[in-house]
């Protein structure tokens, strides 16, 4: 395996968290009545869902962007 294919995934895989977590940052902010970490606690499991939803579907646009 040649060491710049496994650099170039590593990157992939930080850029990748990095907007996921932009992502969740950003939604966060923009629907402050729910404050997704105290729901989490509560046990709210369409919370958790939805944050599971949102996960995946920024991991499908990230990894159509990056190619």
């Amino acid at each position: 395996m040649q060491l710049s294919i496994l650099a170039l995934n590593l990157l992939y895989a930080a850029l990748g968290v990095v907007l996921m977590y932009v992502s969740y940052r950003i939604i966060d902010r923009l629907t402050p009545e729910v404050d997704f970490p105290a729901e989490l606690k509560r046990g709210n499991v369409a919370v958790a869902i939805f944050i599971a939803a949102l996960f995946v579907s920024i991991a499908l646009i990230v990894g159509r962007a990056i190619g």
